[in-house]
């Protein structure tokens, strides 16, 4: 008999994503992204991270500094940007991103550019920002969709 209780494509992919974060060396905000094709299958994943060959421990993790080279924000890239360079397939045209956190404007421009047509978030607690308000823009008017993950309560626990 076919078993019931296993859980969506959303959930995987989303789970993904949040698993995915789990690698950030950030300490205040861990994102994870997991793009996938039209046929369910992972074509790419990242987290939000220094760029490779930046030694994490030399880089600056801070929220705020003396100046911005002080802080984390002109050096770290972001989860979807990784998951769009990291990309094992030449196109996403059509692709849709789950990620942990509402994409940033530049990373919805990303998005666009790569062709990947439907984000779907976990949380957006940057919502009342410029950034997010001109990513729901640009994607209203670019013909990305967008939706909110719905979390459905179940608990998956891994041992590693």
């Amino acid at each position: 008999m076919k078993r019931t209780d296993y859980i969506s494509w959303d959930e995987y992919f989303m789970g993904i994503a949040m698993l995915s974060a789990q690698r950030s060396k950030d300490s205040s905000t861990q994102v994870g992204a997991c793009i996938v094709n039209g046929e369910n299958k992972i074509v790419s994943v990242g987290y939000n991270g220094m760029p490779t060959g930046c030694l994490d421990d030399e880089m600056p993790w801070e929220r705020e500094g003396e100046t911005s080279l002080d802080t984390k924000y002109p050096f770290v890239c972001h989860a979807e940007l990784n998951a769009i360079l990291n990309s094992n397939i030449g196109n996403l045209s059509g692709c849709t991103v789950y990620v942990t956190l509402f994409p940033c404007n530049e990373c919805a421009k990303a998005i666009i550019q790569s062709g990947i047509k439907r984000v779907v978030y976990y949380d957006n607690k940057y919502a009342d920002t410029e950034s997010v308000r001109a990513s729901c823009l640009l994607f209203e008017k670019c013909g990305v969709d967008f939706d909110r993950y719905e979390p459905s309560g179940k608990d998956i626990i891994l041992s590693l």
